[in-house]
């Protein structure tokens, strides 16, 4: 039997963060970002990245303006987290709490 607190050193299958958290950090980090690029960082497909921009927009969480052919995007940090366990803290919190 496995000790409860070893670590498990199988390839992870789950991450603490949700890809929602992941776009908006990889935003943060290089405003200018393509989708296709964020697409490469995150691991996902340009797809879901188009739909989690339009709801992080939505939402109030990101913004953007249009700079040539590209976008520029702006990560509000002063808005809360969405689940009631984290809402006393905003993006920003989170973001720093990640050195980004």
């Amino acid at each position: 039997m496995m000790d409860s607190w070893a670590p498990d050193t199988r390839p992870a299958s789950w991450t603490f963060l949700t890809n929602h958290a992941h776009v908006l950090i990889a935003i943060d980090r290089n405003p200018e970002l393509r989708q296709r690029d964020i697409s490469d960082a995150v691991g996902i497909t340009v797809g879901a990245v188009q739909k989690i921009i339009h709801e992080l927009e939505l939402g109030g969480y990101l913004h953007h303006e249009r700079v040539g052919r590209r976008n520029r995007y702006q990560v509000n940090r002063e808005r809360p987290l969405r689940h009631p366990l984290e809402e006393h803290h905003t993006v920003g919190d989170l973001l720093r709490s990640l050195d980004v």
